[in-house]
């Protein structure tokens, strides 16, 4: 199993930038692709982006293409969102997850193991 804890959600405005960790703990992290979704609320929870084991191959939602980067260090257990550009629509809980195999894994399903989630606001 692996342990996973994001962090730096935060309250922001339109056009400001944040950046989001998820600390992995457990198995070895280098062997799973890794995901970031969002939930708002009274909504389902969607895809925001993923990247391959090796940090070689991304995918994102056409909602953040261009705006927001996902990166890993596996020395470090640690996958990263930047979020630039920020938008009102962004706001949402951010949900980071493993997967243990499989390419692009853009479905909630394919995803065995989550964290607990960080809130991040932006305001008008």
């Amino acid at each position: 199993q692996v342990q996973l804890v994001e962090s730096g959600g935060g309250l922001v405005q339109a056009g400001d930038s944040l950046r989001l960790s998820c600390a992995a703990s457990g198995r070895t992290f280098s062997r799973y692709g890794m995901a970031w979704f969002r939930q708002a609320p009274g909504k389902e929870r969607e895809f925001v982006a993923t990247i391959s084991t090796g940090g070689a191959s991304t995918l994102y939602a056409d909602s953040v293409k261009g705006r927001f980067t996902i990166s890993r260090d596996n020395a470090k257990g640690t996958v990263y969102l930047q979020m630039n550009s920020l938008k009102p629509e962004d706001t949402a809980v951010y949900y980071c997850a493993a997967r243990d195999s499989g390419w692009p894994g853009l479905e909630v399903k394919r995803y065995a193991y989550w964290g607990q989630g960080t809130q991040v606001t932006v305001s008008s």
